[in-house]
């Protein structure tokens, strides 16, 4: 297994022009690829960011020569459609050269209920999702096209702006229904616990040996109380659980949600500080579930501080666990 090294661009917690001069970092210091959220809101108030993901992956498609772009993760139907979605992603990929990744995911309440249209259970969102998906990949088909599902419509649409390469689609798994859908449907799975039976499930349902991203979360600061308290200002929305986080409607129902999350609750959920060894630990429980693409997400009080410590053999450690 071949280990590829990713940085979380976390669009909550950063404005649009320090995410993309992150992003260029990134590239410098040697990381394979990059991974944004998108979102409309931020998980919580405190983070006070919530950029546009698509304007500022062209802006790092434009200033980037080498390193590979994906969301992580788009929701496809509710506050989007499917068809600006094939859209969108298609101008990236051709914008980036083939450099974009198609992260998609069955959404949160958060950013999805803002266009009035409700919040569908998880079994109707799946079918939402199955029904996306098919559409996008129709209309990364040269031509016009056609579509109509029980959730989804597509009315004579044509992509004309396509690139050279087919789009590669990863998709979001809390679960073994969620990761059988992305054996069936994707090219690969994406995940945020090191969770063995998801990897299990998606070859299983015809996925094949990936690509398996996972984000891998970490506080980085020489300081271990800085670390802790600003990975529990960044982070501690992580701590409720992905059933939370998919239900709640607005950043006030996270703050409220997460009022009695301690700081020590967010250390034992992560590294924090400046051991690398305990970093490279927590990336191996992802690499030995089968993960093979690791996103580093770095909720530490200083971004340079933590690529300056990847470009000083990090990357290359996060590699070596193969």
């Amino acid at each position: 297994m071949t280990i590829r090294v990713g940085y979380k661009l976390m669009a909550e917690v950063h404005d649009p022009k320090e995410i993309v001069r992150q992003a260029v970092r990134a590239e410098e210091v040697g990381f394979d690829f990059v991974e944004i959220s998108d979102h409309y809101h931020p998980w919580l108030y405190s983070h006070g960011h919530s950029g546009f993901a698509w304007s500022m992956l062209a802006a790092i498609a434009a200033r980037t020569e080498r390193i590979e772009l994906a969301t992580g993760v788009t929701c496809p139907f509710l506050r989007y459609h499917p068809t600006i979605i094939a859209q969108a992603a298609a101008t990236t990929a051709v914008l980036s050269d083939g450099r974009f990744t198609l992260g998609l995911g069955s959404g949160e309440s958060l950013n999805e209920h803002i266009v009035g249209r409700g919040w569908p259970s998880v079994a109707v969102r799946h079918e939402m999702l199955r029904e996306s998906i098919e559409a996008i990949t129709l209309l990364w088909e040269p031509g016009y096209h056609s579509y109509r599902g029980a959730h989804i419509t597509v009315d004579d649409a044509r992509v004309f702006d396509l690139p050279d390469e087919p789009i590669r689609i990863v998709l979001a798994a809390g679960g073994t229904n969620a990761a059988t859908l992305a054996g069936e449907l994707t090219d690969g799975l994406f995940a945020t616990e090191p969770d063995a039976d998801l990897v299990t499930a998606f070859r299983a349902a015809g996925g094949g040996d990936g690509p398996h991203y996972a984000e891998v979360p970490l506080s980085y600061s020489p300081d271990v109380d800085a670390a802790v308290r600003s990975a529990h200002a960044k982070f501690r929305f992580g701590i409720t659980g992905w059933k939370v986080q998919a239900e709640l409607p607005n950043p006030i129902n996270f703050e409220a949600a997460t009022a009695t999350v301690r700081e020590s609750d967010v250390a034992d959920a992560m590294p924090c500080g400046s051991d690398r060894d305990a970093i490279l630990e927590n990336a191996r429980g992802f690499a030995d579930a089968g993960f093979d693409n690791l996103t580093l997400l770095n909720a530490g009080p200083d971004p340079d501080e933590f690529l300056d410590v990847a470009a000083d053999g990090l990357v290359d450690a996060v590699r070596g666990l193969a």
